[in-house]
């Protein structure tokens, strides 16, 4: 495979919560996923167990600065957390 400009890589599968993904060559950007376990999380006030997943992003400071990688992913969470919001992306 040639001429990417993002990965995503998925390190739940070994039962890992996160790492710090390295770019591949001539890529701007690689997301990492951990696993889905149940852990407490405050919802709506009050605590209740939530299946959570850790998320991880390295990106190429030459091309992408910290806002646009931040705001990237806090919209993967959204997306993550409210699935219907993809069919309305504006």
């Amino acid at each position: 495979m040639a001429g990417g400009t993002m990965s995503i890589t998925n390190v739940g599968v070994f039962g890992v919560d996160t790492g710090t993904p390295i770019l591949n060559p001539g890529e701007a950007v690689i997301l990492c996923v951990g696993q889905i376990a149940p852990r407490p999380w405050v919802h709506k006030g009050k605590v209740r167990v939530r299946q959570v997943t850790t998320l991880g992003l390295s990106f190429d400071h030459r091309l992408v600065d910290g806002d646009l990688g931040s705001r990237f992913l806090a919209d993967v969470a959204t997306v993550l957390e409210h699935p219907e919001q993809a069919l309305v992306w504006a």
